[in-house]
């Protein structure tokens, strides 16, 4: 897949969003669909990450995270374009 056929975004979800396994259920659920990137919680409550891959793939992944893991409560998604992150996907400590 050549750069131009890769989509990036960038989430931050708010709600019930740390606490309840949904940095852990983001990493698998991204790799599962082939994507790179990252996610982290923020000092803030919030949980931010980074995906890239197919694009219908990385839409895909920001439907899910909609509804996150069945502990989670999800109040907001903003998704913004990023910059495409590289060839994994990781879980980063909070910033």
């Amino acid at each position: 897949m050549t750069a131009m056929e890769r989509k990036a975004v960038r989430v931050v979800v708010s709600g019930k969003v740390q606490g309840v396994w949904f940095r852990g259920w983001t990493v698998d659920q991204a790799r599962a669909r082939g994507l790179s990137g990252w996610v982290r919680n923020r000092a803030d409550g919030t949980v931010e990450a980074v995906f890239a891959g197919d694009p219908a793939a990385v839409d895909a992944m920001v439907v899910a995270c909609r509804e996150g893991p069945c502990l989670a409560r999800v109040d907001t998604i903003d998704v913004e374009p990023a910059a495409d992150p590289g060839d994994s996907f990781e879980q980063r400590a909070t910033l």
